[in-house]
């Protein structure tokens, strides 16, 4: 991984919290983050009211416990997930794996993805029980505020998940693009700095140092040629 892999530089190296904080991914989800709080935090203050004559408080989403308790779950969860994935942008770099790395980038795809469709529903959901509640249900208008930013920044969040989810696969689309192995390349024994003498036969270069010589002949060792003489006793 000398060159990285889906967006990220080869992993060891030292975190950088403020190129962290700076990259887009990291705004968007802070963004989203704050944006779940804004939705559940505004129906659990306020999202449930109660009339004079009445003592147990409804939903002031059309008097519906499922409105309150869909913005309410959603908005919980949302507010998880962009913590979990926060971690995960932060310890991304450290994946070694290829393989490891594809898989949290399409898991950010996938989850970033199914948040977008998860808000467009509550927002269609909570935006219709709340043009169909009654004034008489709520005569004092208690919480219309927190009604309506429920309402706005579910619709808010839809984009900055679909955008999380764009940069996701844009990172997914930069690994797929990036071959494992560095295009440059080169045997070992080329790379090396005592490389390898390759091999010369005798008839191809002649004069060639070290090239191979036939044996001399038999008759070389010859007891008569070497001065030796035996004893007769």
């Amino acid at each position: 991984m000398d060159g990285g892999a889906f967006g990220a530089g080869k992993a060891g190296g030292a975190f950088d919290p403020q190129a962290f904080i700076r990259q887009p991914q990291t705004i968007l989800r802070f963004v989203s983050w704050v944006f779940s709080i804004v939705v559940f935090g505004s129906i659990v203050n306020e999202g449930y009211v109660n009339r004079v004559d009445e003592v147990e408080e409804h939903c002031i989403f059309n008097r519906n416990h499922n409105a309150c308790n869909y913005g309410i779950t959603v908005g919980v969860l949302a507010f998880l997930s962009c913590l979990l994935y926060l971690a995960l942008d932060a310890y991304f770099p450290q994946i070694s794996s290829v393989k490891d790395r594809k898989k949290a980038v399409l898991s950010d795809i996938g989850v970033s993805a199914f948040w977008a469709f998860l808000w467009f529903v509550g927002f269609c959901f909570l935006t219709n029980q709340w043009q169909a509640s009654k004034p008489e249900d709520n005569p004092l208008n208690e919480g219309g505020d927190a009604a309506r930013a429920a309402i706005t920044f579910s619709f808010f969040s839809i984009f900055t998940w679909v955008g999380q989810a764009f940069l996701a696969y844009q990172r997914f689309q930069l690994g797929a693009d990036s071959a494992l192995f560095s295009q440059d390349y080169m045997d070992p024994s080329q790379d090396s700095g005592m490389p390898y003498a390759p091999y010369t036969n005798e008839e191809d270069a002649p004069d060639a140092v070290g090239t191979y010589q036939q044996p001399p002949p038999a008759d070389a060792f010859d007891t008569e040629t070497q001065g030796y003489q035996t004893q007769n006793y």
